[in-house]
């Protein structure tokens, strides 16, 4: 293992022999390991004529944590392969995000991401003086680009935007008009940072075929577009700063490292969703070129691997057990670690995680049991005001007045079911529905609804577009009619009789309820459970919930 001083110098000496690669080498070299690159003939091109100008952006809304080593090591390709390189601080599109934190924060946030990105391009010899950093807001507020974001806005429908943000911005039933903002916004990075291609995850798909789309329209280049594959959690999904247990933080301690990667997702023989294996592929083998398997030589001893098929073969046909990956895995991740906690042990950077990232129990009014409902602004929003329970639907049939509806009788733990009026024709049969458990949201106002009186509101997953898809909720196995849902860390509130539908609780509430990438229903952070575990739907990752 290379110390991080001599990986340095190793890097240093790869990167002044990509004056002796030729334009193909350097883009077998910048497009390994990516997913798609579309543009591929205009990077080409480019290659030809001189280097290439690249730029990678990241939001600064939650903690960075090691999935972020992938577009690290992507990085480190570029700069082998000669490439100007531009990382991007996105505290503006942070901000646009349906406004995850307010500007004091994020001022924060980009010290904290700049420091800590530092330090893992470090761990991993990247020498900073080959990188340009630079701040969203330094441009992004000028006069020119605003009235760029004007005229785009002119040209782009809210259809497009909408589409465009899917995989990105949060997605709700009543979107911000700052997340439509968002996709338009990064589109026109690309011509404000004179860069010939942008590098992102393939979830930026969309966005970049919208920045292909329009900016020509503006009498702009159509930049080229490289994207990495989308690297498992923990969990077996997407990697996510929402979702603790799927992802390991930088500065986790060995420890945690430990007992997280005990828990992570690796089934004997299973290479599908196995990110612990994904970590190898994506992390260990472009920065190392080779992955070192430690283990009893009774179970065949220590071997070094130069391919990541040779790994991945071997532990598809179950020869490597997934306790000697997983600790040979942490052996590679500590390595990687070390030096990005050691730099964060300074009081300076100690003081600035604490202050980017506050403890959230110590920012309600109150103190610790300000979430049970005691006063503050915050608490006036606690999800524990929200009356959320198990129901089991017990007959299905058709609005007589409507054709889009159902009515359904739903018990949920009272003497009589409620009568719940549901437009889910589209989307199940009542087969389907029949007997099936459910969520509802039973403290609203009762509403008619072309005639009926729904007596409560079932909770489903959506995700927007065309086709429209909608899943309701499913509560935990063996759950009962009228248990009680609640928001992890707000188990002890107590729900509104009735919601004021004046206050609008349940609207502002609802901004923040989504699935996460592991198909589990979340408030911000924070997992919605019953006292038998997670609140979960089937397919619809990233999906809102209305």
């Amino acid at each position: 293992m290379l110390t991080p001083t001599l990986a340095q110098l190793a890097f240093r000496r790869a990167s002044t022999m990509a004056d002796q690669l030729s334009p193909d080498e350097k883009f077998d070299l910048i497009s390994r390991n990516l997913q798609e690159v579309l543009g591929e003939e205009k990077l080409k091109q480019v290659l030809q004529e001189r280097e290439l100008k690249v730029y990678w952006g990241t939001a600064t809304t939650g903690k960075p944590h090691i999935a972020y080593f992938v577009p690290m090591s992507k990085i480190a390709d570029f700069l082998k392969a000669g490439c100007e390189v531009t990382i991007l601080f996105a505290d503006l599109h942070a901000f646009l995000d349906n406004m995850k934190a307010p500007w004091e924060l994020l001022e924060l946030r980009v010290k904290y991401y700049e420091q800590v990105i530092k330090a893992m391009l470090e761990s991993i010899g990247v020498p900073l003086d080959n990188l340009k950093f630079v701040k969203g807001t330094d441009f992004q507020l000028s006069r020119e680009y605003t009235l760029d974001v004007y005229r785009l806005s002119s040209m782009v429908t809210e259809h497009d935007a909408k589409k465009a943000g899917a995989e990105v911005v949060k997605q709700v039933e009543h979107p911000m008009l700052s997340g439509l903002l968002y996709p338009g916004l990064q589109a026109l990075d690309e011509e404000y940072l004179k860069v010939d291609a942008q590098f992102g995850g393939v979830d930026q798909r969309k966005i970049f075929t919208l920045a292909e789309k329009y900016l020509p329209s503006l009498g702009y280049t159509k930049r080229a577009h490289l994207m990495n594959p989308m690297v498992p959690g923990l969990t077996g999904a997407k990697m996510s700063s929402s979702e603790e247990e799927s992802k390991i933080d930088l500065l986790d301690s060995k420890e945690d490292v430990k007992k997280k990667l005990k828990k992570a997702f690796c089934e004997p023989g299973n290479i599908q969703n196995n990110g612990v294996l994904s970590f190898v592929k994506h992390v260990v083998f472009p920065l190392r070129g080779e992955f070192r398997i430690k283990r009893d030589p009774k179970w065949g001893g220590e071997k070094v691997y130069t391919a990541f098929e040779e790994v991945e073969k071997e532990f598809a046909e179950e020869l490597i057990h997934p306790g000697d990956l997983k600790a040979s895995v942490e052996v590679s991740l500590n390595q990687l670690l070390d030096p990005i906690r050691k730099k964060f042990e300074s009081p300076e950077l100690r003081k600035l995680t604490n202050t980017a990232y506050p403890n959230p129990s110590k920012t309600k009014s109150g103190g610790k049991g300000a979430k049970a409902g005691g006063g503050g602004e915050d608490d006036e929003l606690a999800p524990s005001r929200l009356d959320i329970r198990v129901g089991k639907i017990i007959s299905v049939e058709r609005h007589p007045d409507a054709d889009s509806l159902y009515l359904e009788k739903i018990d949920v733990g009272e003497a009589e079911p409620r009568t719940v009026v549901s437009g889910l024709v589209a989307y199940l049969s009542p087969e389907d529905l029949q007997d099936r458990l459910v969520l509802l949201l039973c403290n609203l106002k009762p509403q008619k609804m072309r005639g009926v009186e729904s007596q409560a509101m079932l909770l489903c997953a959506a995700i927007e577009g065309e086709p429209r898809r909608v899943e309701p909720l499913d509560p935990p196995s063996g759950s009962s009619p009228g248990e009680r849902v609640f928001v992890e860390g707000y188990e002890t509130g107590k729900a509104d009789e009735r919601l004021n539908p004046k206050k609008k609780v349940w609207e502002r509430l609802q901004v923040d309820l989504k699935v996460s990438d592991g198909c589990v229903a979340q408030w911000k952070d924070n997992q919605l459970m019953t006292k038998l575990g997670q609140i979960t739907c089937k397919t619809l990752k990233g999906g809102n919930i209305s």
